[in-house]
């Protein structure tokens, strides 16, 4: 029986999983490691952690008892955007990743701006230029470590750097490149305007190839660190967004998927790049060929939880450290007995500021409302529904772009709260499905893995005997109207505090 291996290079951990033919996954592992916070603004990581961390969870994988690793007919790997690998020819890197979340870029994306301004849309699908971008790490590194943008041979992205591993090809595809500025989303080729911009040919980027395709074969020293077979296909799966996207079966129009991490992301599938006329919602090229991908992302998503349990949680995690049970658990457990719209107390969850569908890196969290008879829990569901009511408001900017769902399916940390589900489903009007397999990426990497190497004839078909839904929450009418004043007012306090967010932060 085949079976296939995906490997996913999150920002913090690398996972991998084995899946037959049927999408039944044999093994999971996970290996986290700790990103390097040099100074203000840096953030990095020894690019060899990765490749460390995926050969562990791949030998890892294959002691499973249910996993023979003769069985293994093919490997699709997806990552992290954005986050930037200078190497030189032998694919050696020469300086530490520069991760996506590093800023130090600042005045380059400045200077980015300056020069392509209006063309960066139409060509890439972002709509404005900030540090994130590869470009702008690129162009950091030619200004500020000339001896390093010298010697590089290529600047490749995470995906590519394990790819390279792998096979020993320098490979790409647009389903990841095509948030580094570099990427053109219509022609499907390194853009040459940012290319001049930057200083860069396209011989010192990886060659680009469709989403899905077969980046080479497993080589001899690959096959040996991670314990397999050489010539084992290597598929180009995508950036994890994109690849979850097909792991939840989002690739057509009427499905679009969410995620719920530490950020809060939607995918949503269009057919071309140019449907937003208000050219405010993110555009990638999707892992789904011939499709793209709206991607609308909210920096601060469950991590509002997450901080909210860190702050005023000890004694819940105390007790789960002592019971082996969840804090969050106990938290929303909670939040449960309160009513929705949380007897009038609002959050906004800019903790990191805001992004999609308003950029405002400089706005905040905000707690709105609170009287003397609102307890703790009734903070713990205004935070939950704050992230709601953020799903929301990009759930109607996208349909502003002609994007019309009818399901919304959940995935990430936050699908495992059943409550969570409920709020999302009431205050977005849809039925909110939760999938049987919850690592969506790796999935996504299984289905694309199974398609390059012919075991279904067409995504869709691999789509659908992959995938299994699991619960499947529909809105309570009742709840539902409720929650139409708190979003409403959602939506006006965080429009009134906007400019007052600009004005006093700015200059800090």
């Amino acid at each position: 029986m085949p079976l296939y291996l995906g490997i996913d290079v999150g920002t913090t951990s690398v996972k991998a999983g084995v899946f037959d033919h049927r999408g039944r996954n044999l093994a999971l592992a996970r290996q986290d490691f700790t990103l390097e916070t040099p100074a203000v603004d840096h953030v990095q990581l020894e690019a060899e952690i990765y490749w460390q961390a995926s050969t562990e969870v791949v030998r890892r994988c294959l002691a499973s008892p249910d996993v023979s690793s003769d069985q293994i007919s093919a490997i699709a790997v997806s990552s992290q955007g954005e986050t930037t690998i200078a190497v030189d020819a032998r694919g050696t890197p020469l300086h530490p990743a520069l991760v996506w979340l590093d800023n130090r870029a600042r005045d380059q994306s400045i200077e980015l701006e300056e020069r392509l301004g209006g063309e960066v849309y139409p060509h890439t699908g972002i709509p404005g230029v900030n540090p994130t971008w590869s470009a702008c790490k690129i162009l950091w590194l030619r200004q500020e470590r000339p001896d390093v943008f010298g010697d590089a041979h290529k600047f490749i992205l995470v995906q590519d750097f394990i790819v390279h591993r792998l096979t020993g090809s320098f490979s790409t595809d647009g389903a990841v490149a095509c948030t580094t500025l570099l990427y053109d989303i219509v022609q499907h080729a390194w853009w040459d305007r940012a290319l001049d911009a930057v200083g860069l040919s396209p011989a010192r980027l990886a060659d680009i190839h469709p989403p899905g395709a077969v980046a080479g074969e497993l080589t001899s020293k690959a096959a040996e660190a991670l314990g397999l077979q050489p010539g084992v296909p290597v598929i180009l799966g995508g950036m994890d967004q994109s690849a979850g996207a097909v792991g939840a079966g989002s690739i057509t129009p009427d499905i679009v998927s969410e995620t719920t991490g530490g950020a809060l992301a939607i995918q949503a599938t269009v057919s071309t790049p140019d449907v937003d006329q208000s050219l405010r919602v993110p555009v990638y090229v999707h892992s789904a060929r011939d499709r793209y991908l709206f991607v609308p992302t909210c920096d601060t998503g469950g991590m509002a939880l997450k901080w909210l349990r860190d702050t005023f949680g000890e004694a819940e995690i105390t007790q789960a450290s002592r019971t082996g049970g969840d804090a969050y658990d106990l938290l929303t457990d909670e939040a449960e007995d309160i009513p929705a719209g949380s007897d009038g107390l609002l959050m906004l969850p800019h903790l990191t500021g805001a992004y999609s569908p308003e950029y405002n890196p400089m706005a905040r969290g905000v707690f709105y409302g609170f009287t003397l008879f609102h307890r703790r829990a009734h903070f713990v569901r205004a935070t939950l529904e704050s992230v709601a009511f953020m799903l929301r408001r990009n759930l109607e900017l996208i349909r502003q772009a002609g994007v019309r769902s009818r399901e919304l399916r959940s995935t990430g940390g936050g699908a495992r709260s059943r409550l969570w589900r409920q709020i999302k489903a009431d205050v977005c009007g849809l039925p909110v499905l939760t999938l049987s397999q919850p690592e969506a990426a790796l999935m996504g990497d299984a289905i694309l893995a199974a398609v390059a190497t012919g075991a279904y004839p067409s995504l869709e078909e691999a789509c659908q005997a992959m995938i299994t839904i699991g619960e499947r929450l529909s809105p309570d009418p009742k709840a539902h109207a409720a929650y139409e004043t708190s979003y409403r007012n959602y939506c006006d306090l965080n429009d009134v505090l906007d400019p007052l967010f600009r004005r006093q932060y700015s200059s800090v």
